[in-house]
């Protein structure tokens, strides 16, 4: 009798115990910060970092690395004055800036302009794009300056190219436009 009382009491405190319990929360957590974790505000003040700042504002006059700011404005007499405009790149490097700028051309242009400058990539072929000049139209009187102007900035329907490369490297693709400008003169 008096193990059926002690079963009875048993029964009735896993009974009493499951009743009680929420199942949608754990009655053990070994490490709560895992299960459930702490929200932080995005931009606010982080308990666990002290004196360090995240996601502010750079400091005035600063610039990217590998980037500089092109003193030309976005208009159509900026266009003219970079008409008039050299390459700032070293002229003892020309075959280095010529194949590195044929990469670039590659990576970024030849889908639109095509392999040798003529405007017809394979966007052009697959009639995705239309209207993409070739370097050799005489209308166009594509310089130097200009097609950095371009990349910079954008012209029609291209894109700014400024975000993609550095300033060297843009430099380097207008080198390399120019010297496909001489193969399809030629």
């Amino acid at each position: 009798m008096n193990s059926f009382k002690s079963v009875i009491l048993v029964l009735a405190l896993v009974i009493l115990a499951t009743s009680c319990h929420d199942k949608s929360v754990r009655n053990y957590q070994y490490m709560p910060n895992m299960y459930e974790s702490v929200g932080y505000e995005t931009y606010g003040e982080a308990d666990f970092l002290p004196n360090q700042a995240e996601a502010l504002v750079p400091p005035a006059n600063t610039v990217n690395r590998g980037w500089l700011p092109y003193e030309i404005e976005n208009s159509p007499e900026g266009k003219e004055l970079a008409r008039l405009q050299s390459s700032p790149l070293d002229s003892l490097n020309t075959d280095e800036n010529l194949a590195k700028g044929g990469q670039l051309y590659t990576i970024y242009c030849a889908i639109c302009h095509g392999d040798k400058g003529d405007g017809q990539g394979t966007l052009v072929k697959r009639e995705k794009i239309l209207g993409v000049p070739s370097y050799a139209d005489p209308v166009r009187n594509v310089t130097v300056g200009t097609t950095y102007y371009t990349i910079h900035y954008g012209l029609n329907s291209m894109g700014s190219y400024a975000s993609q490369m550095n300033t060297e490297e843009m430099w380097q693709v207008s080198e390399y436009v120019m010297q496909l400008k001489q193969d399809l003169t030629k």
